[in-house]
C-alpha cells in the first residue's frame, strides 16, 4: 500500500499521530507508535518497532528485527544493521516500573551500527562512527571511531565513505580515503575531515 507521501506494507501498523517523511518505506510487520517522528527517505525493514519518544532523521536505514525504543534519537543517515539492539533502561527488573529512568541514546549523523551489536542506553555514538557486528557499546563513541568487541573498544578510524583509515588509535597523523580523496587529520584523539586531496 502507498500513500501520497510514503510506502507502507499492508501488514504494517502505523498509529495515528506518527509523523513519517516523504519517500520513506515501511515494510512487513513494522509497528510505528503514535509519537514517533521519522524523516524523509527512510527505510524500515521487516519487523521493526519504533517507540513513541523516538526521532529518526532523513535517509536512515533500519534493517530487519530492530526495535527503536523510547528515548532513542537517530540523526540523518544512520544505518542500523539487522537485529541490532537498543536499550532504554540501564538496570531493568520485571517487577519494578522504571519508565521514569529511561536514559537518552543519541546516534549522530552517518553512523553505522553493525548487525547484532548492542547500544547500552545513555550513550552517544559520534558522527560517522562504525560499530562492528556483535559489539556491545557501553560508553560514548568518538566521531569516526571504529569499535569492536565486548565491551566495545576502539581499534581504528573510518572515513565517511566507510573505509578504514591508516591511522593509529591514539597520537596524530593524516590519511586519505582512497575512494573519495578526502583528507582526514588526527590530533589529540580527534579525527577531522580536512579537504579533498588534489
Amino acid at each position: 500500500m502507498s500513500t501520497s507521501a510514503y510506502i507502507v506494507h499492508l501488514s504494517a501498523i502505523i498509529d495515528d499521530g506518527a509523523q513519517i517523511g516523504v519517500g520513506s518505506r515501511i515494510w512487513h510487520f513494522v509497528h510505528v507508535c503514535a509519537g514517533a517522528k521519522i524523516g524523509q527517505n527512510c527505510s524500515l525493514g521487516q519487523n521493526v518497532f519504533v517507540g513513541n519518544h523516538v526521532t529518526i532523521g532523513d535517509n536512515c536505514k533500519i534493517q530487519n528485527n530492530v526495535s527503536v525504543y523510547d528515548n532513542v534519537h537517530l540523526e540523518e543517515g544512520v544505518f542500523c544493521g539487522p537485529s541490532m539492539v537498543f536499550t532504554n533502561v540501564y538496570n531493568p527488573r520485571s517487577l519494578i516500573e522504571r519508565k521514569n529512568e529511561y536514559r537518552d541514546t543519541l546516534v549522530k549523523k552517518g553512523a553505522t551500527l553493525g548487525a547484532n551489536c548492542t547500544i547500552v542506553c545513555g550513550t552517544t555514538i559520534g558522527r560517522f562512527a562504525f560499530i562492528g557486528a556483535g559489539a556491545v557499546v557501553n560508553k560514548n563513541v568518538p566521531d569516526y571511531a571504529l569499535m569492536v568487541g565486548v565491551p566495545a573498544r576502539q581499534i581504528g578510524w573510518m572515513s565517511e565513505y566507510g573505509e578504514q583509515l591508516a591511522l593509529p588509535v591514539v597520537g596524530s597523523g593524516k590519511a586519505v580515503c582512497s575512494h573519495t580523496g578526502t583528507v582526514y587529520t588526527l590530533h589529540n584523539g580527534q579525527l577531522n575531515k580536512a579537504a579533498v586531496a588534489e
